[in-house]
C-alpha cells in the first residue's frame, strides 16, 4: 500500500519535458492528476499515452457530458455502431456497450500506472445510469454491472453523492468495488461520503474482503460553486459582495480537506488502516475555470495538498503545463480564511445550504440531460445503420 502524499509514479521523459513542470510540480506536492475527458479518437490516436508520458496524467475520469460529446460525433464508432445494428440492439444496450469498451480500452493503456502505483492510480472511472441518482438499489445493480461488463482491476464506478447515492456507496465498497463517488458540493455532504466510505469497508472486513483492493476517491466540485455564489455577489452590487467573488469555490474546498483531515485521523480510520484498507482521497473536480476574468489554471494553483487528485479538461491541464503556478501546498494553511470567507458570503445573504442544495440537483439533472441527447444521437445512428441495411426495422430504447 502506497504512502498518502507520496507522487505518483510516472515515465522518466515526463519529468524531462520543460514545458510540464509545473504538473511535475504537482506529482512532487503529491497531487494526482487525471484528465477529465475520453474518447475512441484519443484512444486510438495514441493521445492518451502521450498524455501518461509527457503531461503526468496517471488517470482518467468520464461522465456523461463527455461520453455525449465523444459518442455523439461518431467519430470512431462508426464500425461498433453498424454491429449493434445488425443485432438490433436497444439503445441502452448500444451505450453501454460502447461506453464500457472505451473504459476498458483506456484501462488498459492506464494499466501500467496502475502496476507502479500500488493500485492508487492507473484508474479509468465510469459513471452508473444518471437516470438512477434517486434509487439506490438500481445504482448498486447498476454498478455491480458496469464492474462486471468492464472486466479491469482499475476500474472506478462513479455513484452521485446524493441521498439514495449514500447507502448504494456502502454496498458496493462492501462488495469490494472501487468506487468514485461524484457530485459532491457541500461539506455536510462530504463527511455522510466519508462516513458511507469507511462503513463500506467495515461491512467489507466483516465479509472477509481484503480491503488493500479496494479505493475510492470523493469528487469534490469546485468551479460550480463560485459561479453560482459569482452570480449573487454581482446581483449585490456593493464593494463588499464584489471583494468576495472567487473565493467561495476555494474556501469550500479547503474547508472539505479540513474535513477529510478529521476523519482520516480518527481511531475508526485508524482500526481499518491497520486492516490494510486506502483512504478516500479528496479529489477536486471542475476545475476548469468559468468566468475568464480568473486565471485559467486559479483552481489547480490553489488546491495543492497531499494525497488529492485534480481531474483536469484537456484544456485546463495545457494551461497547467504551460503556465500553472504550482508552489507548495495551498490547501492546509487556509481553513481559518476559508472559514472567514464563507461566513462573509453568508452575512451578506447568501444561504451556504440553498447554494449546495441548488448544485447538487442541477448537477443530476445536467447529466441526466447530457445522457438523454446521447441515447437520441445514438438512436438515430442505429437507426440510419439499419436503415442502411433496408430491412425496414427501428430501434427503440
Amino acid at each position: 500500500m502506497t504512502t498518502e502524499g507520496t507522487s505518483a509514479a510516472v515515465p522518466a521523459a515526463a519529468s524531462a519535458a520543460p514545458s510540464t513542470e509545473p504538473l511535475a510540480l504537482l506529482a512532487k506536492e503529491g497531487v494526482s492528476v487525471w484528465l477529465d475527458d475520453l474518447s475512441r479518437r484519443r484512444i486510438a490516436s495514441g493521445n492518451l499515452a502521450g498524455l501518461i508520458a509527457e503531461k503526468h496524467v496517471v488517470g482518467v475520469t468520464t461522465n456523461p457530458s463527455i461520453f455525449r460529446a465523444a459518442i455523439g460525433s461518431g467519430d470512431g464508432y462508426e464500425e461498433q455502431l453498424a454491429d449493434l445494428a445488425v443485432r438490433g440492439v436497444t439503445v441502452d444496450e448500444a451505450v453501454r456497450m460502447m461506453t464500457t469498451a472505451d473504459v476498458r480500452a483506456a484501462a488498459d493503456v492506464l494499466r501500467p500506472v496502475y502496476e507502479a502505483t500500488g493500485g492508487r492510480d492507473g484508474r479509468v472511472s465510469i459513471e452508473v445510469d444518471p437516470r438512477l441518482a434517486h434509487d439506490t438499489r438500481a445504482t448498486v445493480a447498476e454498478a455491480v454491472q458496469l464492474f462486471w461488463l468492464v472486466d479491469r482491476p482499475n476500474v472506478m464506478i462513479k455513484i452521485p453523492a446524493t441521498e439514495a447515492g449514500l447507502p448504494a456507496i456502502t454496498e458496493v465498497t462492501a462488495r469490494g468495488i472501487s468506487v468514485n463517488v461524484t457530485l459532491i458540493f457541500s461539506l455536510a455532504r462530504y463527511r455522510q461520503v466519508m462516513d458511507a466510505y469507511l462503513t463500506g469497508l467495515e461491512q467489507a472486513r466483516q465479509r472477509g474482503t481484503e480491503l488493500s483492493g479496494i479505493h475510492s476517491v470523493a469528487s469534490f466540485f469546485v468551479s460550480r460553486v463560485d459561479a453560482e455564489i459569482d452570480k449573487r455577489l454581482t446581483a449585490l452590487g456593493t464593494d463588499e459582495a464584489a471583494g468576495l467573488r472567487g473565493r467561495a469555490a476555494l474556501a469550500n474546498a479547503r474547508l472539505a480537506y479540513q474535513a477529510y483531515e478529521e476523519v482520516f485521523g480518527t481511531e475508526r480510520w485508524a482500526a481499518l488502516e491497520r486492516a490494510g484498507a486506502n483512504r478516500q482521497r479528496p479529489l477536486w473536480a471542475s476545475t476548469g475555470v468559468k468566468d475568464p476574468a480568473y486565471k485559467d489554471t486559479l483552481y489547480v494553483d490553489e488546491l495543492v495538498a497531499p494525497g488529492t487528485v485534480n481531474t483536469m479538461p484537456e484544456a485546463t491541464l495545457d494551461a497547467t503545463a504551460d503556465h500553472g503556478g504550482v508552489r507548495g501546498d495551498t490547501v492546509t494553511g487556509g481553513y481559518a480564511q476559508a472559514r472567514a470567507d464563507l461566513d462573509a458570503v453568508a452575512r451578506l445573504g447568501i444561504s451556504y445550504d440553498e447554494v449546495v442544495g441548488l448544485l447538487e440537483e442541477e448537477g443530476v439533472a445536467k447529466f441526466e440531460a447530457a445522457w438523454q441527447e446521447l441515447l437520441d444521437a445514438v438512436t438515430s445512428s442505429l437507426n440510419a445503420e439499419d436503415g442502411a441495411d433496408d430491412d425496414g426495422k427501428e430501434v427503440h430504447a
